[in-house]
């Protein structure tokens, strides 16, 4: 692997959503990912076209065996980062939480994620991304008369995910320094809320509405937000900025004081629907070869089959088809430890006695795991 973070060992202890991506990440980025699962798996996706599993083999072990429990203790005492998403208290039943982990490896980066964080009236109640981003305030400013779910972008993936990877990185620089390693707590009620920094500074300048489809970002502004055309297919808007705007006005032949500067939140709605009537006369293609290699801020709508085959993704070759699976391909760029698409998404456990040798087991330490039922095969 020849990513940014090659040299660097993690072990994912399996989970679902969250943290699989923050491991993706990781991998993506050439560090060693070892995927620590049941044996058995969980195939709730159909492992090999698992796109949070891809790049990093799979050990299976019974963590209710004590042997296969002190197996992976030793696997991390060898890492320098651990990622779990279990509730907080289930790593330490397990044998295996960040006081013994960091006891026996003290440069190890111990992250954690979960919704609620692992302190709070909140941390053992269950829950998912919706109710994360509720807590945060991000549900409510997103949709129309009622609050819309952005797929579980914000929670799982952006607020928890990336920010848990984020986590590991600073805390795996500053071990390099300081040689001690630490925990990473990261919930996905937090990280909705940090991304929703610029709107609560945009509400603490008086700039925001609690009032959904009242704001510039939200849908609400008639030159920000996103327009049937002729076809039903759908075309997105942005000209916020006074030359864009001019410039997208002036190629629809629009001459409109109100719409050239609407600043009167009342009559946004009658602005839009006239504006509506404008771009519903033609389809959405043929808007786009109208404004084509302008400044206008239009772009297509674009469906999760079309997206991979648009001119400027495939340019910056953004989609790659592995296995028969169209997925995004490692983002974002290095100019000079540009990471590659690695290994595809493993069977639970295809990789146990592999890993175990690569790792330093002997082969009667291997042997003596099988014969107690501790690890597959």
């Amino acid at each position: 692997m020849a990513g940014p973070l090659s040299g660097f060992k993690v072990i994912e202890i399996a989970g679902i959503g969250p943290g699989p991506f923050c491991t993706m990440l990781l991998a993506d980025m050439g560090a060693e990912v070892v995927r620590i699962e049941r044996i058995g798996g969980n195939d709730i996706l159909g492992q090999r076209h698992d796109v949070l599993a891809r790049g990093r083999r799979s050990a299976a072990f019974d963590l209710k065996n004590p042997a296969a429990t002190e197996a992976v203790l030793k696997l991390i005492d060898k890492a320098d980062a651990l990622v779990e998403g279990f509730r907080p208290g289930v790593m330490e039943r397990l044998g295996l939480g960040p006081e013994l982990c960091l006891k026996r490896n003290p440069k190890l980066v111990f992250g954690r994620m979960t919704g609620w964080g692992q302190s709070g009236p909140l941390a053992d109640r269950a829950g998912h991304d919706i109710n994360y981003i509720a807590l945060s305030g991000t549900l409510h400013a997103i949709g129309g008369e009622a609050p819309v779910v952005p797929l579980n972008l914000v929670g799982d993936f952006g607020g928890g995910g990336m920010l848990l990877g984020f986590g590991i990185v600073c805390a795996l620089l500053e071990a390099q320094r300081s040689g001690l390693g630490q925990v990473v707590d990261a919930a996905m009620t937090d990280g909705s809320a940090l991304l929703m920094a610029m709107i609560y500074s945009l509400k603490g300048n008086g700039f925001w509405s609690n009032n959904r489809g009242d704001n510039f970002f939200d849908g609400g502004y008639p030159l920000y937000g996103s327009y049937r055309c002729a076809d039903g297919k759908w075309l997105a808007i942005g000209p916020l900025e006074a030359q864009f705007h001019a410039l997208f006005l002036d190629m629809l032949g629009i001459d409109d004081p109100e719409l050239r500067r609407p600043s009167d939140k009342a009559r946004w709605p009658e602005l839009r629907e006239r504006l509506g009537k404008v771009l519903a006369t033609k389809s959405r293609d043929e808007w786009c070869a109208f404004f084509e290699g302008s400044d206008a801020c239009v772009a297509p709508v674009l469906d999760l089959d079309e997206a991979p085959a648009h001119p400027h993704n495939q340019a910056r070759q953004a989609f790659v088809e592995r296995d028969g699976v169209m997925q995004p391909a490692p983002a974002p760029r290095f100019s000079r430890t540009e990471p590659t698409l690695s290994d595809p998404p493993p069977k639970a456990g295809e990789h146990t006695r592999q890993v175990l040798a690569d790792w330093g087991f002997s082969p009667a330490e291997i042997e003596e795991l099988a014969a107690a039922k501790a690890i597959n095969g």
